[in-house]
């Protein structure tokens, strides 16, 4: 009887290498079932005061985003968040890692993106020398231990379910890479584990809140959509927007603060190739108050659109439809 369960036991072993459970080769799938489950709120109870820890480290999170980030923690389900450019869905991530204190780790998307860049790949180099520097036997001496984790270079996917500490995973822009690498995601997007072939199943011992954005420059597939929960995430109202801008710029006046904000609006109404981001309001209130500038008057706004216009054909549009409806400025008169 003692026999069998020592047996059992070391059929059942696994190894825990940092925060992740690493499955050894020769173990049944599905055997690891279990992972602690290590939430870590940042308030004790409501989407309210997910909202109010979020604004507390300078992110105004409106009801749904705060709702989300809330379930995310205890439902301990990936968030997929989509809107156009500069809406703040990169920083609420950033926002969710201050708010929590746990580690931000991102992985930015691109075209091309693949596995050994966002998963893991093997150190060849460190393998040939220890195969260079093995016994007598030569290969058979080494073949054993070379597909070991220490010949793993861990890229951000893989250090986010091998992390010892919960952390915040980001996987930005991900419209931007292709929908193999989308199915690449699912076992962890599900399970939050990631399997190796030389190695086996690694899982996450602790549970780390995961942001992936979209720009919806395209449709993501059904699949990836099914593992996470949904947010999306526009521009503003001209309020809240005005709320944010202050929030930054706390000196700017009210009036300037809000014509700001209506300037910036009417420029998004705009068909252009780059609307003005939440973060130009900021930077451009902030250039504002370094010129000293009471009012929005056409000279200043000529002066200043390159903050929030990056594109030469918008500046053009820009300056016809929007500065023409600014004053001129108030010359002292001699």
């Amino acid at each position: 009887m003692a026999e069998n369960a020592n047996g059992e036991a070391d059929q059942d072993q696994r190894d825990v290498r940092g925060g992740a459970v690493w499955q050894q080769r020769g173990e049944r799938q599905g055997e690891v079932e279990h992972r602690a489950d290590y939430h870590r709120p940042m308030a004790d109870g409501s989407a309210a005061e997910v909202k109010q820890a979020l604004a507390e480290v300078g992110y105004l999170a409106d009801e749904p985003a705060a709702l989300v980030s809330f379930l995310a923690q205890r439902l301990g389900k990936p968030v997929l968040v989509e809107g156009p450019a500069g809406v703040g869905k990169t920083e609420l991530a950033k926002a969710l890692s201050r708010a929590t204190g746990r580690e931000l780790i991102r992985l930015q998307c691109y075209e091309g993106l693949d596995e050994a860049k966002a998963l893991y790949e093997w150190n060849y180099r460190k393998q040939l020398l220890r195969i260079q520097s093995g016994g007598e036997d030569g290969w058979e001496d080494v073949h054993g231990d070379i597909f070991d984790k220490e010949f793993l270079l861990e890229r951000p996917l893989m250090q986010a379910i091998a992390s010892p500490e919960p952390v915040v995973l980001l996987i930005d822009e991900i419209d931007k890479t292709d929908q193999e690498f989308e199915a690449m995601l699912l076992e962890l997007l599900s399970d939050f584990q990631i399997t190796i072939p030389e190695l086996g199943q690694v899982s996450a011992t602790t549970m780390p809140i995961v942001i992936l954005t979209s720009n919806n420059s395209r449709e993501l597939t059904e699949a990836l959509k099914r593992r996470c929960l949904y947010l999306w995430l526009d521009y503003p109202d001209l309020e809240r927007e005005m709320e944010i801008v202050r929030l930054h710029t706390p000196e700017l006046s009210e009036a300037l603060t809000r014509k700001l904000v209506e300037v910036v609006r009417m420029i998004r109404d705009l068909d252009l190739k780059k609307p003005p981001s939440i973060a130009e309001s900021i930077d451009w209130a902030r250039t504002l108050l370094l010129m000293g500038t009471e009012d929005i008057d056409r000279e200043t706004f000529n002066q200043s659109m390159s903050i929030i216009v990056k594109h030469r054909t918008d500046i053009d549009l820009v300056a016809e439809r929007v500065g023409v409806k600014l004053a001129e400025p108030v010359r002292p008169q001699s």
